[in-house]
């Protein structure tokens, strides 16, 4: 099964406001669009093998879509309550007539191709994806993470950024993705480690939201945990720090009324969902990537 894979170059894009419909200003985007075809195509393999002539990382990326895929990737940008323009990735499955939306915090290194690729995994199992940029304008001339020369200048960054803004750029994703839907307006919010910590304290800030996952996350303190009226669902690994703190968090959850499902996975380390994928990644790392996924998968199917 061989895959056309189309890329428009618009001269406009489709800004969008997190409580209003979509409006067109000037601007540019690349959608790709991932389409199983049942043919080869010239446009395909030119593209291809240009790839492969300027960039052979670029050529492998180009291989990589080659595999079947049931879904749709495009950038957007959302305007969020305080007006500041948030750059995010959108993955839309071919069908939306019932499908749920998922909100995706990045890692502290802010959004890599890693975040992505998982947009792209939760819309070929079904579901609506967004990933926020949540250090969109804060880089190098107004760029987001990838305007940064490193992972570490990324990180760093990201320690600066004010609580509140942090804050609204979600509220703003959330009611983004709600506005996809066609038909159940049903979105959970999903943070890996430091976004996980951001998922947990969503939970006690936006009651619309359906669920919190939280991927080796902190907690929030008490007061803001009585805030939570949501189902908080957390993944956590046996060898990370954070794992010692699970049976504490269970406690006071319980204690406050609240609800606080957690799993922590056997001989798995901390960034278990994305070291996981590697092929030298480490059994328990694999197994607890793969359990982890699952489990989610049912969570979100969860009324």
């Amino acid at each position: 099964m061989i895959p056309t894979i189309v890329i428009a170059r618009p001269t406009s894009f489709h800004k969008h406001s997190s409580q209003g419909t979509p409006a067109r200003q000037p601007g540019t985007t690349a959608i790709i669009r991932c389409r199983s075809r049942l043919r080869w195509t010239v446009g395909f393999i030119g593209l291809a093998l240009l790839f492969w002539a300027i960039d052979p990382a670029a050529g492998r990326a180009a291989d990589e879509a080659t595999k079947d895929s049931a879904h749709e990737k495009q950038w957007v940008e959302i305007a969020t309550n305080a007006g500041r323009p948030l750059r995010a990735l959108v993955a839309l499955p071919q069908s939306r007539h019932r499908a749920r939306a998922v909100v995706i915090v990045h890692e502290n290194r802010g959004l890599t191709p890693w975040e992505c690729d998982l947009a792209g995994e939760l819309a070929d199992a079904g579901w609506v994806a967004v990933a926020p940029d949540l250090l969109s304008g804060a880089g190098p001339d107004g760029g987001g993470t990838d305007s940064f020369g490193s992972t570490a200048a990324a990180h760093d960054a990201l320690a600066t950024l004010p609580a509140d803004q942090v804050a609204d750029d979600l509220d703003a994703a959330v009611e983004y993705a709600r506005g996809l839907l066609t038909a159940e307006k049903t979105v959970s919010v999903a943070g890996f480690s430091w976004g996980g910590g951001q998922a947990f304290l969503c939970a006690a800030r936006n009651s619309e939201i359906a669920a919190a996952m939280v991927f080796y996350g902190a907690a929030p303190n008490e007061e803001q945990m009585r805030a939570i009226e949501v189902p908080v669902y957390g993944f956590y690994a046996e060898n990370d720090r954070i794992a010692a703190a699970v049976p504490a968090i269970k406690a006071k959850m319980k204690e406050l009324g609240k609800r606080f499902d957690a799993v922590t996975y056997l001989g798995a380390g901390h960034g278990f969902m994305r070291v996981g994928e590697a092929k030298d990644a480490k059994p328990a790392d694999q197994r607890a990537r793969a359990d982890a996924w699952a489990r989610w998968q049912l969570l979100l199917d969860k009324p």
